[in-house]
């Protein structure tokens, strides 16, 4: 396979989408894709370059365990966004699964589905052994062999002395998924580096690396038959809105989700307790902790912040994420940031 083109899209900044699958408080799974379906038609239609969805397990409020079947329905529901999963959590899976699965959705949508790869578990130690089978793989550090085999897998490329020579991923496919190596820590962008793959790094995690390391993968790229150059993506918690108490609304709202993900006392945030929450003594300093995380506030000002952030990183492209429990106030803030950032759909083309 050839190395695949770095160019840009006509707009300067090329923009995409991350969608936890959210289910807000009093909703159900099946409304929660529904939203995300609709939320991938606005975006087509605004521009945005692709919808990524993650993959996290033992969490009552994310209705993103599969991404791959998430890919299938938006991939059907669309017609030039390209989809993919941001990402597959490798070591939840043997390789020749996903790329049998990653070689079937590209059957069915050629040329746009994309395959971002993590190493972490998407979810806590034990729902990680469930997931996996045994200790040694929750423990060990297979993700480079995993990898490996993959891409094997993708490439029909196995040694003729490897015992997986004669296994093949169906179905045949002409081409291949878009690979990105997904990271919150300078080990997903230097293995990318390492081995001439897409880089894509979670500022919403570990804001203050994200510059170094996409910096330090943009240096050390080594050419491969994936890559010709190097490609990279940063991804981000924004919210914009027109309304000074919808923005603090959200504030209050991701904050207390991220504390309660690190208590571990998963669950739908009420209206009341989020009200509460954001009346607590204690909210000012935990909204302080988080500002690093999200961007949040008017379309001027989180466009200049988030241009701001890729210009630090160097990437080529923006990933934004807005896990807010409303719909119409998700699917307003994507498209105040579209205008804001010039994200041209193809009625402006």
């Amino acid at each position: 396979m050839g190395a695949v083109e770095t160019s840009m899209a006509d707009s300067e900044l090329a923009v995409s989408v991350l969608d936890f699958v959210g289910i807000p408080y009093g909703g159900t799974a099946t409304e929660a894709i529904d939203g995300s379906v609709e939320l991938a038609r606005t975006v087509e239609r605004l521009g945005y370059r692709r919808i990524w969805f993650s993959e996290h397990h033992n969490s009552p409020t994310l209705a993103c365990t599969a991404p791959e079947l998430l890919i299938a329905r938006v991939g059907a529901a669309t017609s030039t966004l390209r989809v993919g999963a941001g990402g597959i959590m490798l070591p939840n899976h043997a390789p020749l699964k996903v790329a049998e699965t990653f070689r079937t959705l590209e059957a069915m949508f050629p040329g746009r589905v994309d395959l971002g790869l993590g190493r972490a578990p998407g979810t806590d130690g034990l729902t990680a052994l469930a997931l996996r089978g045994s200790e040694q793989k929750v423990m060990g550090n297979e993700f480079p062999q995993l990898t490996g085999e993959l891409l094997a897998f993708l490439t029909d490329t196995f040694p003729d002395d490897h015992p997986f020579r004669s296994v093949q991923a169906t179905p045949a496919v002409p081409g291949m998924p878009e690979l990105w190596i997904l990271g919150s820590s300078d080990y997903g962008a230097r293995f990318a580096a390492v081995n001439g793959l897409a880089a894509s790094f979670a500022h919403q995690i570990n804001p203050e690396l994200a510059g170094p390391v996409l910096r330090a993968y943009r240096r050390d790229f080594r050419p491969s038959e994936f890559l010709d150059a190097p490609r990279s993506s940063v991804s981000t918690i924004a919210f914009a809105s027109e309304d000074a108490a919808e923005v603090a609304e959200f504030e209050a709202y991701w904050t207390l989700n991220m504390a309660k993900l690190r208590s571990g006392r998963l669950g739908p945030i009420s209206p009341e307790e989020l009200k509460e929450f954001a009346a607590s003594s204690g909210y000012p300093a935990a909204r302080e902790q988080m500002a690093g995380r999200l961007n949040a506030g008017s379309p001027e000002v989180v466009a200049t912040r988030l241009r701001a952030l890729v210009e630090d990183t160097e990437a080529d492209e923006l990933i934004v994420a807005t896990p807010t429990p409303s719909y119409a106030q998700r699917t307003r803030s994507y498209e105040l940031l579209a205008a804001e950032l010039g994200v041209r759909g193809p009625a402006s083309e």
